[in-house]
């Protein structure tokens, strides 16, 4: 078994909120870290791929909170990085969407519908919400709307798996705007966390060479007790510190990939169980050729199929990079876990099916195809959280609060951003600041039993002194007042 010298901080994870962390840490001093990352490269659910000749986004792909009164923090990072990036209007889709015979539905069809969605979806909160409240179930009044056609089950779909703010005050756009911007730079989104990494860590040519950070580096177990915590990671490896940030995603909380010893307390484990995980899949598809509609307003489109969420919600990438023949449909959850298991191939079926659906026989075969797999990605296990609209508050600060030496951060532990980029950064800089605090008192309190300590081997002494011959003690006493005088 392999072992390395102790540090003061281990950082398991090196997504957004494991660099934010550990730049405020270093900006603070704590220079002597050590980042474990599982996956071979920086960022986590922010991960670019180059597909069709361009750099794709498999994750996190928008800015999303733009334009308001305070400015949106990663979208100052983008800014000051240079990062390229194009508006995107999810409202424009509700007003393109295609039923299975290749129709667009008129526009004041659409717009009824989206409308008689919303009301549907007020009334549901406030049906959950009288749920808790009511002692008895059976006097909670019923919903009075349930999607059941296709433009009906399209229209819940965007709404709820969308945009949601529409429905429900939603942190990101009241604090920070409702615009949201997709990330269409060839250096990809990671380029924000390589530009914070630069900070502290050492970088050549846009690569990180510290030592500080290891990739591939897949931690299974954290021993923790009042003195520190030992990790230990699949390749055999021991590395011990005075504290560890675990900047894994809900998911793998939830999984068995990482054991505690001693075992979470229950308050712990509990309130990690009840947030539930997303799955968000973006299935990009290359074609020879553009053969939907583009130009302004265009570039989203929907199919309504009478199962919610098969192949709903298109994109086109020709803002974002002109020419490039680029289809993107987005799955999740369940639809997403589907295709997961199946061979690229069927997906590719699927998807050019509803794709002639919409746009005729004739078009031609897509060349390529990538299909994202978060769920089945041991290190992620899915895409984001999602709290339950009406959270009992002690649970989030639960998720996040600290056990012990080991302290918890992450999109998911962010109350008011979770399931955002902004929302990973944030939280990152809480706990590198929580964690400076825990260490300032650990060292007041060690400082208070060094100087304790001294006092009683001081007490100690002098009452040993005490029981020698009272002339020794005399003779001593006197001997130090004398040299004080002649000095």
């Amino acid at each position: 078994m392999k072992s390395s010298n102790r540090c003061s901080v281990i950082i398991v994870g090196a997504g957004i909120s494991g660099i934010s962390a550990a730049k405020v840490l270093a900006q603070n001093g704590v220079e002597d870290i050590l980042i474990l990352e599982a996956s071979d490269s920086v960022g986590g659910r922010i991960k670019k791929h180059n597909f069709g000749n361009i750099s794709v986004e498999l994750g996190a792909g928008w800015i999303a909170g733009v334009g308001g009164k305070e400015p949106n923090p990663v979208w100052e990072l983008a800014a000051q990085s240079g990062l390229r990036t194009c508006f995107s209007d999810y409202s424009n889709a509700r007003y393109n969407i295609y039923d299975r015979s290749g129709e667009i539905f008129p526009s004041g069809v659409a717009g009824d519908t989206y409308k008689k969605a919303v009301e549907s979806a007020i009334e549901k909160l406030r049906t959950d919400q009288d749920s808790l409240l009511a002692a008895d179930v059976s006097d909670v009044p019923k919903l009075s709307t349930i999607p059941k056609t296709p433009i009906e089950l399209a229209i819940d779909f965007i709404l709820h798996d969308f945009e949601m703010a529409e429905v429900e005050p939603i942190s990101t756009y009241v604090d920070f705007g409702e615009r949201e911007f997709l990330v269409a730079d060839e250096r990809g989104y990671e380029y924000l966390l390589y530009k914070m990494a630069e900070e502290f860590l050492f970088t050549s040519d846009g690569k990180i060479l510290d030592n500080r950070l290891k990739l591939n580096t897949v931690v299974r177990e954290l021993q923790h007790s009042r003195d520190g915590v030992t990790v230990r990671t699949e390749d055999g490896c021991v590395y011990e510190a005075n504290y560890v940030i675990l900047s894994v995603s809900i998911g793998v909380l939830q999984s068995p990939l990482i054991s505690f010893i001693p075992h979470l307390p229950r308050w712990k484990t509990e309130a990690i169980k009840k947030c539930e995980v997303m799955v968000y899949t973006k299935i990009f598809l290359k074609f020879p050729k553009k053969f939907w509609p583009c130009g302004p307003e265009k570039e989203f489109f929907i199919y309504a199929h009478e199962q919610r969420g098969y192949y709903t919600f298109w994109q086109h990438m020709e803002n974002a990079y002109p020419g490039s023949n680029i289809l993107v449909v987005t799955l999740t959850n369940g639809e997403s876990k589907r295709v997961e298991s199946q061979s690229d191939q069927e997906t590719l079926r699927e998807a050019m099916e509803v794709l002639r659906n919409m746009f005729g026989p004739d078009i031609p075969e897509a060349s390529e195809i990538l299909v994202p797999r978060w769920w089945n990605n041991r290190f992620q296990c899915g895409s984001y959280s999602n709290y339950p609209i009406y959270a009992n508050p002690q649970m989030v600060e639960n998720i996040k609060a600290p056990v012990g030496r080991i302290f918890f951060t992450g999109e998911h532990t962010s109350e008011r951003f979770s399931g955002y980029v902004h929302g990973g950064y944030l939280a990152g800089i809480d706990t590198g600041e929580a964690l400076l605090e825990m260490e300032k008192l650990d060292r007041e309190k060690n400082n208070n039993k060094s100087i304790l300590s001294l006092t009683l081997s001081h007490t100690e002494a002098i009452g040993g002194l005490q029981t020698c011959d009272i002339h020794s003690h005399t003779h001593l006493f006197h001997g130090n007042t004398k040299r004080e005088a002649i000095s």
